[in-house]
């Protein structure tokens, strides 16, 4: 998943632009989808997403299990709710899995088997000729995701037989909230050269952290310290999205150790939308994208005609919350010196599961207070 996620991201993100998407949600939509296909349709889709040959269902399902909070967004505890002033809310991340079906379809048993069982997923049935069926597919993203994915699909071919989504929600305070108080506004310079005033969060404390020659890493933990926001900072001529790649991520995790570290970090807020097939072809898929498909597995005769990806993530003094869906639709057919870490040009982030480094949302900032 790291691999793949690196390798949508090099062909997707805009060096000068905020980019963010997630690996674990499109490639759970892929997993699902993988369910039906056959043949050519099945190998590209494994090369791409860098499938194993087996168990890739009971590897998805087993991941959800592990990280997952629960099925859709849960309210959390308000302050005055918790136990003490200073407790943080217990992290949620939640992950849906839906399955729309054109009225009339019989989908195979297989197929209808292992979405039940590894992902949770019943069959809907919608009208793809009438408008509501957008609305029903939009309505269901925005539940799944606390109203952060307002809009997935814009248009659906009337020919539509198969529509399946993912949806992720994540929200999780950090261990170590930053102080309001010690947020200034300070320059940011972007990557073409020019500087942009953005509001910098402060905080000097200990973290894990890792440095090389090209680069320099913090690892901040949520509530729970099961998942962390690893902070990836180029030094020198080192771009944003070298520090992405899986070698990269490999070397932050060994080198990680405690340490005081003096950090800086704009707080930013932005979204990305993506149609994934253009960069899906790039990287070798092609096959589930015209007549050849072979999605017998699922229904005869379907290829995939939209792959569509929407993430967005808000990070401040109290946490983070983030959110992405993927939609795909078939239609016929001691106190040493602290280490100073400066997030004040632009810089690579990932959302990462600490056990074994799962990337749930990967991205990097090239303007802070660029909204969208």
């Amino acid at each position: 998943m790291t691999a793949f996620g690196y390798d949508l991201y090099r062909v997707s993100a805009e060096p000068g632009r905020n980019f963010v998407i997630s690996p674990f949600s499109i490639a759970t939509a892929f997993a699902m989808v993988r369910a039906g296909t056959r043949s050519d349709t099945a190998e590209q889709i494994d090369a791409v997403l860098r499938f194993p040959r087996n168990g890739v269902h009971a590897a998805f399902n087993a991941i959800n299990g592990d990280l997952v909070t629960g099925s859709s967004p849960q309210p959390r505890l308000s302050p005055s709710a918790m136990t003490t002033p200073s407790q943080s809310a217990r992290p949620v991340l939640s992950s849906a899995h839906g399955l729309f079906v054109k009225e009339g379809e019989r989908l195979q048993d297989v197929f209808l088997r292992i979405l039940a069982s590894q992902y949770g997923a019943a069959a809907r049935t919608v009208d793809f000729t009438s408008p509501e069926a957008i609305e029903s597919i939009n309505a269901w993203v925005r539940e799944q995701t606390a109203d952060r994915i307002k809009r997935l699909f814009d248009r659906l071919n009337p020919k539509t037989k198969v529509v399946l989504a993912n949806a992720v929600y994540f929200k999780a305070d950090w261990a170590r909230p930053f102080a309001h108080g010690a947020t200034t506004t300070e320059s940011f310079t972007r990557t073409d050269g020019s500087s942009v005033r953005a509001p910098m969060m402060h905080h000097e404390s200990h973290f894990r952290y890792a440095t090389s020659d090209t680069w320099r890493a913090v690892e901040l933990p949520y509530a729970d310290g099961k998942i962390a926001m690893w902070v990836l900072v180029p030094t020198g001529p080192t771009t944003p999205a070298e520090l992405l790649a899986p070698d990269t991520f490999a070397d932050v995790a060994t080198r990680l150790a405690p340490g005081l570290v003096d950090l800086s970090l704009p707080r930013w807020d932005f979204a990305t939308d993506l149609d994934l097939i253009p960069p899906l072809q790039q990287l070798g898929m092609n096959v589930p994208f015209g007549p050849g498909a072979d999605f017998s597995g699922m229904l005869p005769g379907v290829w995939i005609d939209q792959v569509v990806h929407e993430a967005n993530i808000t990070v401040d003094e109290e946490g983070t919350e983030a959110a992405a869906a993927t939609g795909i639709s078939a239609l016929v057919s001691a106190s040493p010196p602290p280490v100073r870490i400066r997030a004040d040009h632009p810089f690579a982030f990932a959302l990462v599961d600490t056990d074994n480094g799962t990337p749930l949302f990967i991205g990097h900032v090239a303007d802070p207070t660029e909204s969208s």
